[in-house]
């Protein structure tokens, strides 16, 4: 089941906005994890390893690793901004990504630079077509 209500990303990743919260108002927060499919693919994670809160990033750097006993992959920015929150759970509890990719299992939040790089992202039905499911 891929939820409608998220962008995704070629590379697997998932963002969910928010706006205001604990940023001021105006500013847009992503909410970033990885694919049910992605923590499919990748079998029992073991552990993750995401930047700290005021990090950087740019669309496609590569920004942290996630380790299951299959192998190690990168997880890349989807978006550009600054690292606001990082999910320290998954420090403890890494096989929160594979239980619950879209919830407990999410791994950063960033403060978006340009809340239009979203409409770039692919929706729900476009991100179902590129993994075989559309």
């Amino acid at each position: 089941m891929i939820p409608e209500d998220l962008r995704y990303s070629s590379e697997h990743e998932w963002v969910r906005t928010r706006d205001g919260g604990e940023a001021t108002d105006g500013v847009t927060v992503a909410r970033v994890g990885i694919t049910d499919y992605a923590q499919n693919s990748l079998g029992d994670i073991v552990f993750v390893q995401m930047p700290e809160p005021g990090t950087t990033v740019e669309p496609g750097d590569a920004i942290g690793e996630v380790e299951s006993t299959k192998s190690v992959s990168e997880i890349f920015a989807p978006l550009g901004g600054t690292v606001v929150a990082r999910n320290d759970a998954l420090d403890s509890s890494p096989e929160l990504v594979n239980s619950d990719p879209y919830g407990d299992g999410w791994m950063l939040e960033i403060e978006l630079t340009d809340p239009a790089q979203l409409d770039e992202m692919l929706d729900g039905s476009a991100y179902a077509e590129l993994i075989g499911e559309g």
